[in-house]
């Protein structure tokens, strides 16, 4: 197949997973002998081969591109205004999607990129498949979280602001997302009515260490991500201060937030053993660790700090929130609790200090869960699934591919 990639972001451009996400499906759909094209947006326009994989960048059609920078409140206004449906967008995607000639186009967030890419594909003739990867459809904070609690529908303001986004969410052929809580979020506020469904869980190319993991007399405790009160460290401070100082636990916490919460967060620990160690390489940092901690308060969208730690053969302890039971087997390859409940955090930490079988067993069942998320995986399903919306589409049978 020919398959144009619309991505909201790729690498280097973008921040956080999702860039690393579009790159991880360019790279497995490449894999697989297909013909990656991929589209995305930045403050320049670019073109490049890369890995054998077309990459053009075109100049953001909304009024800014980068939204992680702080902008005027007018401009903020106008940016989410145009997402629901962008003419310009709808131009721009449109002659890129006909110069390609892509047998089928997919979507892979669609921030700056538009909604309107889904008409654009559509007035070609073109079969489309979105990739969820993020709350940004639903919410115009792109996180259904707000005082501190999860949205548990999709409220007012946030239906009236993604009107456009759901209407054009009905000429998606098919949908896919990397955990059955966010189709399920969104199939419930009306998005994707028309489209195929199917959960395609996202890959890590990350080596896996088969080798036994050292037995030590104090576990390493750790927690790596933004430190941010939706991120749920505050209640693991407080499961560390429950067990107090005389438990053989350390804690590491890789990452960084607001420097007045850090703190506030770091004095919680029992004193003396817990670490800050601000950003780090992941790569580093699991193999310090003995069990992750993934304490998140909001519906995480899916969780791949867990499968990086998975392919390090660490052990993962997961609040019940959002897709993170989807991944996080009770049991089997970690331990799971009620969201933002410290009392029971401590219970799951005291219970793998005083039985180190079952830490091992859990570490172990890390490293065999770690295969579910390979890139082969990721790539074969991915296929199969494009392969079959082209032919219910089309009538085709799937394209030779590449050579």
């Amino acid at each position: 197949m020919r398959i144009v990639l619309a991505c909201a972001a790729y690498p280097p451009q973008g921040k956080g997973g999702g860039p690393a996400a579009s790159e991880s499906i360019a790279r497995a759909l490449h894999a697989q002998g297909h013909d990656v094209r991929v589209i995305t947006v930045a403050d320049e326009e670019t073109h490049e081969v890369r890995d054998g994989i077309d990459i053009r960048t075109l100049r953001s059609p909304n009024v800014y591109w980068d939204y992680w920078k702080e902008n005027p409140l007018y401009k903020k206004v106008a940016w989410h205004l145009l997402e629901n449906g962008n003419p310009r967008a709808l131009v721009r995607m449109r002659h890129a999607i006909s110069a390609a000639k892509p047998d089928i186009v997919m979507t892979i967030s669609c921030e700056n990129i538009n909604v309107a890419t889904w008409l654009a594909a559509r007035t070609l003739g073109i079969p489309t498949v979105h990739a969820v990867q993020s709350y940004f459809l639903l919410c115009w904070r792109g996180s259904m979280f707000r005082d501190g609690v999860n949205c548990p529908r999709q409220c007012r303001s946030c239906r009236y602001a993604s009107t456009g986004k759901r209407l054009h969410s009905h000429l998606v052929d098919g949908v896919i997302a990397e955990s059955r809580h966010m189709l399920d979020r969104h199939a419930e506020a009306g998005y994707f009515a028309k489209a195929k469904q199917k959960v395609i869980p996202a890959a890590t190319d990350w080596p896996i260490k088969e080798a036994p993991r050292p037995l030590r007399d104090t576990i390493k405790v750790g927690y790596i991500g933004v430190v941010t009160p939706n991120k749920g460290v505050e209640t693991l401070a407080r499961a560390a201060a429950r067990l107090g100082e005389q438990a053989p636990l350390r804690y590491l916490i890789a990452g960084s937030g607001p420097s007045s919460y850090a703190e506030h967060v770091h004095t919680i620990f029992p004193n003396g053993r817990c670490q800050s160690l601000g950003w780090v390489d992941p790569k580093a940092f699991y193999p310090e660790i003995d069990v992750l901690v993934v304490p998140s308060l909001w519906g995480e969208p899916f969780g791949r700090v867990c499968i990086e730690a998975f392919s390090h053969g660490v052990a993962v302890i997961a609040a019940r929130s959002g897709a993170l039971p989807e991944i996080v087997e009770d049991g089997k390859n970690g331990l799971t609790y009620p969201a933002g409940d410290a009392e029971a955090l401590a219970e799951c930490l005291n219970r793998i200090e005083r039985d180190r079988s079952l830490l091992a067993e859990l570490q172990r069942g890390a490293l065999k869960r770690t295969r579910d998320y390979s890139p082969e995986r990721l790539g074969s399903s991915l296929e199969t699934f494009l392969a079959d919306i082209l032919r219910e589409r089309t009538g085709q049978a799937q394209p030779a591919r590449a050579t």
